[in-house]
């Protein structure tokens, strides 16, 4: 609890490093924050001529929006998995990055990953503003569920802020876990649905039946992923136009709100040593 309000008090230095962050990505460019949108563009592109046009999966249509295109569907699942991929990335390395600064004078130190969050978050939502803007004129209704986007938001920012103190404290100690995580990270990805339709394992699952003559599939296995949930709320309401469903939903939010306070009562207690373990 005192490492909380301690956190809290140095709300104002962590929207400094924030926006430090922020202006430092972009700077001396010519177009700007316009710079973040192309990544996720070029990876869109990419997986829609592999796997919507080369190997063909079966087109998504919007239950109940009706809209039916690949590269939207692909989006809306794509930019949170970014969002994530981004902020552990980044998290891992923040601490050692800035051992200088940790060395020199005390804060509490959970506002440097948190920072990563603000500033990965900030390109993010100009992210997810295009995104909203082109599925309403592709024939989308998005407004109404704007609230629960934003809501969702939140709880997967929560979440990989919850990763990020984990892992960035892992680094200090372990120099190997940001090269362990660009693995991971491969792997991660395509295990969530993001590329194919989750109605791909189902069939798979429902062919093998229950794994070792048990009740549980793969798909029950599967599920246990907690960005599948994630990718799976943002298609209902940015794609689907549709309320998620509520268990999915609870899963989001008990993932959020569960990783997040482990991460941050484990950096509290391996806070102290960071000056000397860098």
């Amino acid at each position: 609890m005192h490492y909380l309000k301690e956190f809290l008090s140095a709300r104002e230095l962590l929207a400094n490093l924030t926006l430090r962050e922020v202006k430092g990505k972009y700077k001396r460019t010519v177009f700007g924050q316009l710079w973040s949108l192309v990544n996720p563009l070029a990876v869109m592109l990419v997986y829609t001529l592999v796997f919507g046009i080369l190997f063909q999966l079966p087109p998504q249509i919007g239950d109940p929006s009706g809209i039916e295109y690949y590269a939207l569907w692909l989006l809306c699942g794509l930019l949170p998995w970014l969002f994530f991929a981004g902020v552990l990335n980044a998290g891992t390395s923040v601490l050692v990055g800035n051992a200088g600064l940790i060395q020199k004078v005390y804060f509490p130190r959970a506002v440097l990953p948190l920072s990563v969050v603000g500033a990965v978050g900030f390109n993010w939502l100009f992210e997810m503003a295009v995104l909203a803007i082109v599925l309403s004129i592709a024939g989308a209704f998005v407004l109404p569920w704007l609230p629960l986007v934003v809501v969702t938001m939140l709880l997967l920012a929560l979440f990989a802020s919850g990763i990020a103190l984990l892992l960035s404290i892992a680094n200090v100690y372990f120099r190997d876990t940001e090269h362990l995580l660009s693995i991971a990270m491969q792997m991660w990805m395509y295990l969530t649905p993001i590329i194919y339709p989750v109605s791909l394992v189902e069939v798979q699952s429902e062919k093998l039946g229950g794994l070792l003559g048990t009740p549980v599939t793969i798909l029950d296995i599967y599920l246990l992923n907690p960005m599948a949930s994630f990718v799976g709320v943002f298609r209902s309401l940015l794609y689907d136009n549709r309320l998620p469903d509520g268990a999915e939903m609870l899963t989001c939010a008990i993932w959020a709100v569960g990783v997040f306070a482990i991460g941050l009562a484990v950096f509290a207690r391996k806070e102290k040593g960071l000056a000397e373990a860098l």
